[in-house]
C-alpha cells in the first residue's frame, strides 16, 4: 500500500500543471476565521494534521492521529466532470496503545468524485470517506473508523488560533513565496470514545491541529525537517522545526513558536534555539532521549523528554522517520522566561521528521505518509 501511494503521489505530481497558476504564501496575508480553517484551493498543497494524547478513566493511554492533505494536481476549468481530477486527497490514521504496547495505523487516497473526499466551509467539514472532521460552532467531532479501531472526540479549543511565523508567514527560504500559511490551535480539550477490538474506552485528554497551506516550500538544498511540539502542564506551549540542508547543517530559516498560558505568542528564530537527537540502535523496550535547548541573551529554557514506550514495529529507522505519538514529556523550564525561578513542569509532546524531502515532490505531502514507520 505505502509504494503504490508513492508511486500514485509520483506520477500525479510529474503530470501536473505548472505551480505558477497558484497562489504562493506571502507576507501580509489577512486571516479570517472560520473561513481559514477551511480549505484554499488557491494554493497548490494544505494540511490539517490533529494529534493527541487521552488517557481511560481506568489510565490507559493513547496517542491518535488524523491527518488530511489535499494535493491540487489541474485547475483547467475545461476539467470539472465529477470525476475529474482537480485535486489528490491523502488521509493518515493512527492510533498508539501505550500500555497495551500495539500500534495501529491505515492510510488511504481519493479524488473529490461524488463526494469521496473534500473540505467544505459551508458544510463545515473536512473527510475522506469515513475519517471526517465536523465542525460544531467552535467545536470539532473527529470520527474516523478502521476495521481495528474506531476514535470518536469531541475537540474544544481552549485558546484562540495561533499564526506561525512572521508577518503571516512562516518562511522556509529566501526566496519570496517560499513559504507557508501556518496556523495551530495549539491546545484542544479532547473527550470522546476509542472502541479497540471488542473494548470500548471513554477517554479525555488534550490535541493540536495543525493547518498549512502553500504552493512552494522547500528548495533543492533542503532535504527535510525535524518537528516538535510541547504542551505542558502551566497551559503554555512550544512548536520548534529544524530544516535539515544537503550538507547536514540546519537552514537558518528554522524557526519555532512559544505560547504563553494567556495565548501570547513569541516567535523564535533558528539563532533562539538549539534541537538535538539522540537516536539509539532499535531495541523493543528502548529509551530514546530528546533533549531541547533555547537560550537567547533575554531568555533560557531547557527541555528533555525521553520515550520509554517500546511498542514493538514502531521503532523502525527508514527513509522516513514520522511521528512520536503519546509520549510523555518532562521539563524543566524556568518560570516566566527568567534565569531566577526554576520549576518542573510536565506535560505532552508530538515529533516527527522526514528524511528526504525532495523523495516524491517539492512539498511535505508524501513525507507525511508514513505511518508504517511511526516510532515511539
Amino acid at each position: 500500500m505505502k509504494s503504490r501511494l508513492a508511486c500514485v503521489a509520483a506520477a500525479l505530481l510529474l503530470l501536473q500543471p505548472l505551480a505558477a497558476q497558484y497562489r504562493t504564501a506571502l507576507p501580509g496575508y489577512r486571516y479570517e476565521f472560520p473561513r481559514d480553517h477551511f480549505n484554499h484551493p488557491d494554493f497548490q498543497t494544505e494540511w490539517w494534521y490533529y494529534t493527541g494524547n487521552l488517557k481511560s478513566a481506568d489510565g490507559r493511554r493513547f496517542g491518535f492521529e488524523l491527518t488530511f492533505f489535499r494535493q491540487a494536481v489541474s485547475r483547467d476549468p475545461a476539467r470539472n466532470a465529477a470525476w475529474e481530477i482537480r485535486d489528490f486527497y491523502i488521509a493518515h490514521l493512527a492510533l498508539s496503545d501505550l500500555d497495551g504496547r500495539k500500534f495501529y495505523h491505515a492510510e488511504r487516497t481519493n479524488r473529490s468524485g461524488p463526494g469521496l473526499a473534500a473540505v467544505n466551509e459551508s458544510l463545515g467539514r473536512i473527510w475522506n470517506g469515513n475519517w471526517q472532521i465536523q465542525w460544531q460552532g467552535s467545536d470539532q467531532e473527529l470520527k474516523a473508523v478502521d476495521e481495528r479501531f474506531q476514535l470518536r472526540l469531541t475537540l474544544h479549543p481552549e485558546k484562540l488560533p495561533v499564526i506561525h511565523g512572521e508577518r503571516g508567514v512562516s518562511q522556509k527560504e529566501e526566496a519570496p513565496g517560499r513559504a507557508s500559511h501556518y496556523v495551530s490551535v495549539t491546545r484542544l480539550a479532547t473527550s470522546g470514545v476509542i472502541d479497540l477490538g471488542s473494548k470500548k474506552f471513554e477517554v479525555i485528554g488534550t490535541s493540536w491541529m495543525d493547518h498549512e497551506f502553500f504552493t512552494h516550500q522547500l528548495n533543492s538544498n533542503q532535504t527535510g525537517w525535524d518537528w516538535l511540539s510541547i504542551q505542558l502542564e502551566d497551559h503554555s506551549e512550544v512548536m520548534l522545526f529544524h530544516i535539515r540542508r544537503k550538507d547536514g547543517s540546519i537552514d537558518p530559516y528554522s524557526a519555532g513558536t512559544y505560547v504563553d498560558a494567556g495565548g501570547k505568542t513569541t516567535h523564535l528564530r533558528a539563532t533562539d534555539f538549539t534541537l538535538r537527537r539522540k537516536m539509539e540502535e532499535p531495541s523493543y523496550g528502548r529509551r530514546v532521549s530528546h533533549p531541547l535547548e533555547h537560550s537567547d541573551s533575554k531568555t533560557w529554557h531547557r527541555a528533555r523528554s525521553e520515550n520509554t514506550a517500546g511498542i514493538p514495529g514502531t521503532d523502525r529507522q527508514d527513509k522516513t522517520s514520522p511521528e512520536l505519538l503519546g509520549r510523555r514529556h518532562r521539563s524543566q523550564w524556568p518560570a516566566q522566561f527568567t534565569n531566577a525561578q526554576r520549576r518542573r513542569l510536565s506535560g505532552n509532546d508530538r515529533v516527527r521528521s522526514t528524511r528526504s524531502a525532495r523523495a516524491i515532490g517539492p512539498s511535505r505531502l508524501a513525507l507525511r505518509r508514513a505511518f508504517r514507520q511511526e516510532s515511539l
